[in-house]
C-alpha cells in the first residue's frame, strides 16, 4: 500500500495528489480513503499551498471501489457499512470544501467513486480517453454517498438518466454535461493543466478562497435580504483587506500585484 497516493507541493504552491495504483485502475478501499482524507486535511492547512491538482497514474483515473474491499463489505453489518460510508462522505466533503482551487486531471476512465472525486473538484480537464460510469445499480447498489456532488456537477436531469441506466459516457458527453470543464487531445493534457494552473496563480490567493467560499455558502440558497446583506459585508471586508488593497493599488498603478511572479 506504500506510495498508493503520491503527494507533493512545488515551489509555486501547487499541491498534487496522485492516485498511484495503476495495476488495479486506481481503485480505492477504506485505507486509501483514509489516506486521501488525511492528505487533504494536511494540504488544506499548509501555509504554502495555493491550489490542488488531483491526478492518477496509468490508463485509468479511478475504477471506484476496490474489488477486495467490496468482498469485505458484503459481510459487513448495517453499522459497519454506515461507518464505511461516513469515511467516504468525509473524504468527498474535504475535497469539495478544500479552501483553495481544485483541478482534476482526468486521463482515463472514472467509475463510481471516481466520478465522485471529479465532481468535487472545481475544474476538471480530460482527454478523449476519459470515460465515466455510475455503475452501482449494475450490482444492486446506488451511488448514494457521491450523489450530492454528482448531481451538482451534471444536474438532476442527467443524473436521473445515468444513475438508473449505468451507461458509460465519453469525454464529449461529460463536457456537454459540465462534468468536464475542458477536453483536449491526450498529448495536450498536461499543457492544458499547466495553462489552467498559470491562470489561477495570476489571481489573488485569498480572493480565490473567498470566491469559492461564496459559491459554497450561496449555492441553492434563496435570494433574501439576509443573503444580500451578507454579500455586501463580504465585498466590503475584502476591499479593505491587505490583498484587496494590494490588488486595487496594482491595478491603478498598472503594475503586477505582489502575488504574481515576475518573468
Amino acid at each position: 500500500m506504500d506510495n498508493a497516493i503520491l503527494s507533493q507541493i512545488d515551489e509555486r504552491g501547487v499541491a498534487r495528489l496522485t492516485l498511484n495504483r495503476p495495476a488495479i485502475h486506481n481503485a480505492f478501499d477504506d485505507s486509501i480513503i483514509a489516506a486521501l482524507s488525511a492528505e487533504l486535511r494536511t494540504l488544506a492547512n499548509h501555509a504554502e499551498v495555493r491550489l490542488l491538482v488531483l491526478a492518477a497514474e496509468g490508463k485509468s483515473f479511478s475504477a471506484g471501489a476496490d474489488a477486495n474491499w467490496m468482498r469485505r463489505m458484503a459481510g459487513y453489518t448495517v453499522e459497519e457499512n454506515r461507518r464505511d460510508a461516513e469515511a467516504l462522505a468525509e473524504l468527498l466533503s474535504r475535497l469539495d470544501n478544500f479552501p483553495h482551487p481544485t483541478l482534476a486531471r482526468v486521463q482515463g476512465a472514472a467509475f463510481g467513486g471516481g466520478v465522485g472525486l471529479v465532481s468535487c473538484c472545481d475544474i476538471a480537464i480530460g482527454s478523449p480517453r476519459a470515460s465515466f460510469c455510475l455503475s452501482e445499480v449494475k450490482i444492486g447498489l446506488i451511488p448514494a454517498t457521491i450523489s450530492p456532488y454528482v448531481i451538482n456537477a451534471i444536474g438532476p436531469r442527467a443524473a436521473r438518466r445515468y444513475f438508473i441506466s449505468a451507461e458509460r459516457f465519453d469525454a464529449d458527453t461529460a463536457l456537454q454535461l459540465g462534468l468536464l470543464s475542458q477536453c483536449v487531445e491526450e498529448e495536450q493534457l498536461d499543457d492544458a493543466v499547466e495553462t489552467c494552473i498559470a491562470q489561477l496563480l495570476n489571481n489573488g490567493p485569498a480572493a480565490m478562497q473567498a470566491a469559492k467560499r461564496l459559491l459554497l455558502d450561496y449555492q441553492n440558497q434563496p435570494l433574501s435580504d439576509a443573503l444580500i446583506a451578507d454579500s455586501c459585508e463580504r465585498i466590503a471586508d475584502i476591499r479593505v483587506s491587505p490583498e484587496g488593497q494590494e490588488g486595487l493599488s496594482a491595478f491603478l498603478e498598472k503594475r503586477r500585484p505582489n502575488w504574481q511572479r515576475g518573468d
